[in-house]
């Protein structure tokens, strides 16, 4: 009775997310079944796929790929799984931000591109969540600031201003109190057309 009584009061001692926690280690297998992974192995062709060491796509057979990192046959993804590249996805779906979307029309709003040029009319070439995909100019009033770099800058872009527009900052009211003046902490820059 004093032994559950002190393993209660460990338990209360912990919050909530510490409780699931132990409870999830407490729960897992120590080593895996020794027969049981032998047996799954050796029963169905897929299985055997699953096992088969590779160093390249060729070496695993139709419906699966390498993943390179375990030098493992793995199956196939679908829509919406983890992938890593194009080749561990479905037919007609591609790798964009670690999971399987349907590929999207080459110079399409999304679809990849190494450059401008790969990309439709008033779209640009710019990076989203690291990936270079195509994506829209900026419109008239649209926000166009960008930092001078920075992870920001490196993970996700934005294309510069339609053609005609020029990214300009918006006049900004000063704030007198006393003898100081106040400087907005941050301004906004928006496509604006050019004064002449």
């Amino acid at each position: 009775m004093l032994g559950k009584l002190n393993l209660v009061l460990l338990f209360l001692s912990f919050s909530g997310t510490d409780a699931r926690i132990w409870a999830w280690m407490l729960n897992m297998p120590h080593s895996p079944p020794k027969e049981g992974a032998k047996a799954l192995r050796e029963s169905t062709p897929a299985a055997k796929a699953l096992s088969a060491v590779c160093d390249g796509d060729r070496a695993c057979g139709r419906g699966f790929s390498c993943d390179r990192h375990f030098g493992l046959c793995v199956p196939l993804r679908g829509e919406g799984q983890y992938c890593r590249r194009d080749a561990q996805c479905v037919r007609g779906l591609s790798c964009m931000f670690g999971k399987c979307h349907r590929s999207i029309p080459n110079g399409q709003e999304g679809s990849r591109c190494k450059a401008d040029r790969d990309c439709g009319a008033s779209m640009c070439c710019a990076r989203h969540h690291g990936e270079m995909v195509c994506k829209k100019r900026l419109v008239r009033g649209e926000s166009c600031y960008v930092p001078d770099g920075g992870l920001a800058f490196s993970i996700n872009q934005i294309c510069p201003c339609e053609e005609g527009l020029l990214c300009r900052e918006n006049s900004r009211q000063h704030r007198r109190e006393r003898d100081f003046i106040y400087q907005p902490e941050w301004t906004s820059w928006t496509c604006q057309v050019p004064k002449l």
